[in-house]
């Protein structure tokens, strides 16, 4: 049977404790590659903690690869993870603990959110609410559009927290951004041309190129995408993420919104996709209202998941379409089932209902802003005598550092890896990659703790000097 040391009155929740303590077992050896963990049963009765903390942290292991489910059989270490103890000599602060066979202590990743801030045990009880009063209808096909009570609290919560006032009959359910994107890019035409936020996602302009879609890369300033380059482009729809940019964090101001909403406007057939991917992280403020709030003409296709504000593995994303496209889409494509399993939509769909959704927003909006600080504090302190400088965002779940220690982007990146911390560049996401004027570095701060921040600090600064 495991058994750990937890601090009950430590300021690292007891869940986190748990994972990272297995989590060094299984990168040690102790723990080796195919062995049986004990049930969540069993090894909270043992460390006298409660089901719900194990289950967390075994959850945060399931989703980050260290070990695997089985069904009616438990949970096992990942067979591929028999690693060898290793000994690193860096910071005080972590030596001697153990490092995964790619080198990375620490990733400062973008696409992750921490699984600890999950709702598990609303989660757990409004499903068995939903699979009491929905039985009979969890087992019929559902409307292609989605489910009619999640799309009304869609409506519901679009009209109080983002502004738009749109009935559920134009919302489209659907399972993630990428499909989503694929089925826009269908309603629209893939022999349009689209023009595309430089820098920006870079799995975007994948998603175009293999629909077969013309792209046109446009330049951005300090307030967003360039209108001018819009006019001048062949573009008769673009891509924009106008409440907070990715990666630049831009916010795009309302006057330059309206120059965009008038070239929508100028000719006929024109369409801005806005993807609304974070705006529920702002931290000083209100969330910005969305662009499709000062949409008047139907020019406007809102895209927005779940993926940040709850978890990725949801898998659950919405549309929302002007008039003409609800109705080419309801005729061109209502053979089609819906993506989402009824019994998630209908889960949600309570979430939304009963509050939770924005009770889950309210606190997990405290511990990002949390680590933001975090991270902000602990760079400014170890990064004292190496000028720097950072974007301190009031939104979302990353930063851009910028760096003039005379390192090209290149260098900080292969240093940091060097001691076990993974940083990205932001010259990675322009079309084509390039060398920007200075080094730039873009860290997510969502998956990693406070402490984890404070010590992927301490050996950027050991890489970096």
């Amino acid at each position: 049977m495991l058994t750990y040391h937890l601090d009950a009155h430590g300021k690292t929740p007891l869940y986190e404790q748990l994972y990272r303590a297995v989590r060094a077992d299984i990168m040690s050896g102790v723990l080796v590659g195919g062995a049986q963990l004990p049930s969540k049963r069993q090894l909270a009765a043992n460390l006298r903690i409660s089901q719900v903390t194990v289950e967390t942290a075994y959850a945060q292991l399931l989703a980050e690869g260290y070990i695997v489910s089985a069904p009616r059989r438990g949970y096992f270490v990942q067979q591929q993870l028999t690693v060898p103890a290793q000994a690193l000599t860096t910071h005080p602060a972590i030596q001697h603990r153990p490092a995964p066979a790619d080198n990375c202590l620490y990733d400062f990743r973008t696409n992750i959110v921490d699984n600890g801030c999950f709702p598990f045990s609303t989660w757990a009880r409004l499903s068995r609410a939903v699979l009491s009063e929905y039985a009979d209808r969890l087992l019929c096909a559902t409307d292609p559009c989605g489910a009619i009570e999640l799309r009304e609290q869609i409506a519901r919560y679009l009209r109080d927290f983002r502004g738009i006032h749109v009935s559920e009959e134009n919302i489209l359910i659907g399972a993630g951004s990428e499909y989503l994107m694929h089925l826009v890019i269908q309603l629209l035409g893939r022999e349009r041309v689209y023009a595309l936020e430089n820098p920006g996602y870079r799995k975007l302009y994948q998603i175009f190129s293999v629909s077969g879609a013309a792209v046109r890369p446009l330049p951005l300033d300090k307030s967003g995408l360039r209108a001018d380059a819009l006019y001048a482009s062949d573009a008769s729809a673009v891509y924009l993420t106008p409440s907070h940019h990715f990666p630049l964090g831009t916010v795009m101001p309302a006057a330059r919104r309206l120059e965009i909403l008038r070239w929508a406007s100028a000719a006929p057939d024109r369409y801005i996709i806005e993807d609304d991917y974070d705006s529920e992280f702002r931290y000083a403020s209100r969330p910005i209202p969305a662009l499709g709030e000062l949409d008047r003409a139907g020019r406007v296709v809102y895209v927005n998941t779940f993926a940040k504000s709850l978890a990725p593995g949801l898998r659950i994303g919405y549309l929302v379409l002007p008039d003409a496209l609800m109705a080419s889409y309801r005729e061109r494509f209502s053979l089609y089932s819906s993506t989402v399993p009824s019994f998630e939509q209908h889960t949600l769909a309570a979430f939304l209902r009963t509050g939770g959704f924005e009770r889950h927003i309210s606190r997990s909006r405290k511990v990002y802003q949390a680590r933001r600080d975090a991270l902000m504090t602990a760079l400014d302190r170890e990064l004292a005598d190496l000028p720097h400088e950072m974007s301190r965002s009031e939104a979302g779940l990353h930063l851009l550092l910028h760096m003039r220690n005379g390192m090209p982007e290149r260098e900080l990146i292969d240093r940091a890896q060097a001691v076990g911390v993974r940083v990205y560049g932001l010259a990675a996401y322009y079309l084509p990659p390039v060398r920007p004027p200075r080094a730039t570095l873009v860290l997510g701060y969502a998956g990693l703790t406070e402490q984890q921040i404070d010590e992927a600090a301490a050996l950027l600064r050991q890489a970096w000097s």
